[in-house]
């Protein structure tokens, strides 16, 4: 892990160094999470003359932000796609109307990151899959001041967890088949499946620790999953057993063996 650890530093150190030089060289700043952070950074330098008070990021500030950015969307994105080659995979009526909808959009295209918001169907498997299976089953958060709802008071240091698996799957939220694979559910959007209840879906967390990878998890799996169901159908092995497990996030415990077929 060390080892990785160290890789993984040496090659976002040197992204950023290239990065730095183009600049220095009047390149103009890229409009990107890179790009900001070093724009940021690098005016506060020239504010502050390079002073011991320069309160801009640290390269090694920066380097954890990428890596943060990066890795929390790339976990949540693998393992959200896995979950729902899985379903769609039980589910191949639904499996269907996705490609349906992304061959109306696309076609046999390369998917424009502009057009995959107009992707309803397949929106609605994500969020129901999502909801199903968050990536992370549990939040925790720990009070740092004296916290008053309604006529509980919570002191500060606090450790509260909030399930938000259990939450997900609530039939007083959801109805009697909140256990059931239903994309329908979100066809009029979160705030209505959830009667706007705000705090009843959030597979990603809440409020100003929400997870970072967020909107990057949800656009890299929607590029995935269209570009798979554009060339092919899949279909679970015979050798799949269904077992939510946790691992830091929910894995299926014994792998996803999904069979492809070119179309």
């Amino acid at each position: 892990m060390k080892q990785i650890a160290r890789e993984v530093r040496t090659l976002v150190m040197s992204i950023i160094a290239k990065r730095e030089k183009a600049i220095q060289n009047g390149e103009t700043t890229k409009d990107d999470l890179l790009g900001l952070l070093l724009e940021s950074n690098m005016r506060e330098k020239e504010q502050k003359g390079n002073s011991d008070s320069i309160q801009g990021m640290t390269t090694d500030e920066v380097i954890e932000e990428c890596k943060t950015f990066y890795f929390t969307g790339q976990e949540t994105t693998s393992v959200l796609l896995t979950w729902t080659l899985i379903v769609l995979s039980m589910h191949p009526e639904w499996q269907e109307k996705a490609r349906d909808e992304v061959l109306q959009h696309f076609g046999g295209k390369k998917p424009n990151f502009d057009s995959l918001s107009r992707l309803k169907i397949v929106t609605m498997i994500i969020y129901e899959v999502l909801r199903l299976y968050p990536p992370a089953v549990m939040l925790t958060r720990c009070t740092y001041k004296i916290i008053q709802l309604g006529n509980l008071t919570i002191p500060p240091g606090v450790l509260l967890r909030l399930p938000i698996l259990f939450i997900h799957h609530d039939p007083e939220i959801w109805g009697p088949d909140a256990t059931e694979f239903k994309p329908t559910r979100f066809a009029e959007g979160i705030s209505t499946a959830t009667n706007n209840g705000q705090l009843a879906f959030f597979p990603f967390g809440w409020g100003p620790r929400i997870c970072i990878g967020q909107n990057y998890a949800l656009l890299e799996a929607k590029m995935a999953l269209s570009m798979i169901l554009q060339h092919f159908k899949f279909g679970l092995s015979e050798n799949y057993q269904h077992a939510p497990y946790t691992i830091i996030t929910l894995h299926p415990e014994y792998g996803a063996p999904v069979k492809f077929q070119t179309l």
